[in-house]
C-alpha cells in the first residue's frame, strides 16, 4: 500500500516538474519537436513524457542569460525613484511649514485688526463725547 502512495506521489512529481519546465521554456529553445507538442506529449504520455523531455528536448548547454531591463524591477531598487521620493517629503514638509506660517500670520492679523479696530472705536466715542 506505502509501495503504491509513494509511486503515485513519484508519477505526479515527474509528470508536474516536467509539465512544468515546458511550459518555461521558450519555445524557441525546445529540441526535437515544438513546445505546443510536449506539451501535448507531456499531457498524454505524464511519466514517459517527462523523461523523453528531460532527455531529448531540454535545451543543453549553457543557461541562457537572463534579459537586462534597462530600469530597475522594483522601486526601492531604483535610484531616480527614491531621490524623486526625497524630493516629493521635502517639498511636501516646505509646503506643510508656510502653511502653517501664513495660519499663524493671517490669526496674528485677525488678532492685531480686532485690538485696532476696537481701540479706534474706543477713541472715537470718547472724542463724541
Amino acid at each position: 500500500m506505502l509501495f503504491r502512495v509513494a509511486l503515485a506521489v513519484a508519477v505526479l512529481v515527474i509528470f508536474v516538474y516536467g509539465l512544468v519546465d515546458v511550459i518555461r521554456t521558450e519555445g524557441r529553445l525546445t529540441r526535437g519537436i515544438s513546445k505546443p507538442a510536449w506539451i501535448i506529449v507531456q499531457i498524454v504520455l505524464p511519466v514517459l513524457g517527462a523523461i523523453l523531455w528531460l532527455l531529448v528536448g531540454r535545451p543543453r548547454g549553457t543557461a541562457q542569460p537572463r534579459p537586462s531591463y534597462p530600469h530597475p524591477t522594483a522601486p526601492d531598487d531604483d535610484p531616480d525613484f527614491l531621490r524623486n521620493l526625497e524630493a516629493r517629503r521635502r517639498s511636501q514638509a516646505e509646503a506643510e511649514r508656510l502653511k502653517k506660517l501664513r495660519d499663524e500670520l493671517e490669526a496674528k492679523a485677525k488678532e492685531d485688526g480686532g485690538k485696532r479696530q476696537r481701540g479706534t472705536d474706543e477713541h472715537d466715542t470718547d472724542g463724541l463725547k
